[in-house]
């Protein structure tokens, strides 16, 4: 078989494979990865064209951390507050301790211990952010802690992969980035650091600007800059990832940053498809068999221990149990950056196959058990509500502690949702000189509408206490235009929490939610709504309305104009 044969193979399979994945709702990660096991030598045997393929997982590497690079914001640490440093630096020193002491008690030494414990730490952004983006949660107030974290974690894996590349050099192991001392690779990694800086400074801004009036040449211009800071990092010893890393670091400050990373996340996941290949055809099944108990016990410290500690720092800090759960949750599985962690122990020689193998499993079992944990992660909120309070401070001195004060006052509308849609629906009903209260659970929406004269509140729509204690036994109207996301197989939705929610409340009053097809309009009204708002229908309407309207008064103007011209002739 040729090698492009053999890679349309692969790319069937992986489109089969991936088709699975989606109706199991499970992140291209999982399939990928599958493809490469099915692919391997322990299944079908049909991976012989090492070098292209090698050459492809490579390049999609430097890519993958090419976008994670050019999404590094720091300053969105310091918005967010010491809470994004001391939860992300505080789990990853927890992961590592404790997962190291775990690696001793099963065997597996010092060093695969601390390896192991060291790639356990790393959390996955892109599935993390998709899953997030998916709910509509990313800009709520755990998911911009979540973010703030995750940025701290991506922090910690440059500095381990130098750390890394530095010993591999040092200890003269064969299979490093390449050769000197650790001095060497130091200077080497300022210089480069020196270089972006300066890039950013002077060349960012402006060449992008040049480069944007042809798309397709910045994106040549974005995978150029990826390759060469990945070569010049392989060819220092800093390793292709570092380099890629801060090539996106390079342009993370442009004004393209954006239409960058979205041109370039298919060609990523292409890529990053011979890189699990690659990965698959290494790993040999039996392997993974002789690990089933150590990965089993890895992965339930992932599953249960991250979302702990995150719930425990984040209390301690003054933060809800609702907040610090749902952050919590987010860091239940390690990333592909585990992998690619212990990878380069392999070929450094530090470690055995066995670890890859054991850390390959445990991606496996995490990444799988963590999708449908942040998916569900109200339910398991729910669920576990009871047993958290230990977490929890009684005074929240974190989140915004003004909750409450407006029981008093007597609102006509209560808003959940401060998005455009619900704000837009706010503005008119204040000018009109009725009394609106908004609700919402990001922070900065709620700034917003404060900003704009309203009064609005922080708190979650799904959280029965919260919405309980609100004024809802004045209010004529409720009205829900939070995102619509599905919470569970039953479809069971925000909008029908809170006309439960409201009901058990006290509130009397009607109740309206939005929604964006006729048969959700008709199981909302039979869940309870009094009103369903359908947002482009309903301005579909109206613009027909202005349409006509003005097509009826121009025919009547055409016959007065007509006339007028005559009587002047």
């Amino acid at each position: 078989m040729t090698a492009f044969a053999e890679i349309a193979l692969l790319l069937v399979m992986a489109t089969g494979i991936g088709l699975v994945g989606i109706v199991l709702r499970q992140p291209l990660i999982v399939s990928f990865i599958a493809v490469g096991l099915v692919a391997g030598p322990s299944a079908l045997d049909i991976v012989h064209s090492d070098e292209q393929i090698s050459l492809l997982s490579e390049l999609g590497i430097a890519v993958l951390l090419f976008l994670v690079g050019i999404k590094l914001d720091v300053k969105l640490i310091r918005s967010l507050g010491v809470v994004s440093v001391m939860t992300g630096l505080g789990q990853v020193l927890f992961t590592a301790f404790f997962g190291y002491l775990i690696g001793l008690a099963l065997g597996l030494g010092h060093v695969t211990s601390l390896y192991v414990a060291v790639a356990l730490t790393f959390s996955s952004t892109i599935i993390i952010v998709k899953l997030l983006s998916d709910k509509r949660e990313i800009d709520a107030l755990h998911g911009q802690i979540a973010l703030g974290f995750l940025i701290v974690q991506d922090l910690f894996v440059v500095f381990a992969m130098i750390v890394l590349s530095a010993i591999g050099i040092g200890s003269g192991a064969e299979g490093g980035h390449g050769q000197g001392s650790v001095l060497t690779v130091m200077m080497a990694g300022l210089a480069m650091v020196a270089a972006v800086v300066l890039f950013v400074r002077y060349l960012a801004n402006p060449l992008t600007e040049r480069l944007a009036r042809a798309p397709e040449l910045l994106v040549i211009f974005a995978l150029a800059l990826a390759a060469m800071f990945a070569a010049i990092g392989d060819l220092v010893g800093l390793g292709k990832e570092v380099g890629g890393l801060l090539a996106g670091v390079a342009l993370a400050s442009t004004s393209y940053r954006e239409t960058i990373a979205a041109r370039l996340a298919p060609l990523r996941d292409f890529l990053l498809l011979f890189f699990f290949i690659a990965l698959g055809a290494t790993l040999d099944l039996s392997l993974l068999g002789n690990h089933v108990t150590g990965a089993i016990v890895f992965s339930l410290f992932v599953l249960v221990g991250n979302p702990l500690i995150v719930l425990a720092i984040m209390g301690a800090m003054g933060y809800s149990k609702r907040t610090g759960l749902l952050a919590g949750l987010t860091v239940a599985q390690i990333s592909e950056f585990s992998l690619i962690f212990i990878a380069m122990g392999v070929s450094l020689g530090h470690v055995a196959d066995e670890a890859l193998g054991l850390v390959t499993m445990v991606g496996l079992v995490t990444i799988a058990a963590s999708t449908y944990m942040i998916t569900y992660s109200h339910q398991l909120y729910a669920l576990f509500e009871p047993y958290l309070g230990v977490f929890e401070r009684r005074t929240m001195t974190r989140e915004p502690s003004d909750a409450g004060a407006h029981r008093s006052d007597s609102f006509k509308v209560i808003i959940f949702g401060l998005g455009r849609f619900g704000t837009a629906i706010g503005m008119r009903l204040h000018k009109r000189g009725i009394r609106v209260l908004g609700v919402d659970f990001n922070p900065q929406a709620v700034q917003r509408w404060r900003e704009l004269g309203i009064e609005a509140e922080f708190g979650d729509a799904t959280d029965p206490e919260f919405v309980a204690e609100l004024p809802l036994r004045g209010a004529s109207w409720a009205v829900s235009t939070v995102p619509i996301h599905p919470t569970g197989l039953s479809h069971e939705d925000t909008r029908r929490t809170l006309i439960q929610l409201t009901r058990a409340g006290g509130f009397k009053g009607r109740i309206a939610v939005t929604s964006h097809s006729s048969e959700d309009t008709g199981n909302l009204v039979g869940s309870g709504a009094d009103m369903v708002l359908e947002p482009f229908q309903d301005a579909a309407d109206r613009a027909v309305e202005l349409l006509c309207g003005a097509a009826a008064e121009e025919r009547t103007q055409i016959p007065e104009i007509a006339a007028e011209g005559r009587a002047t002739a």
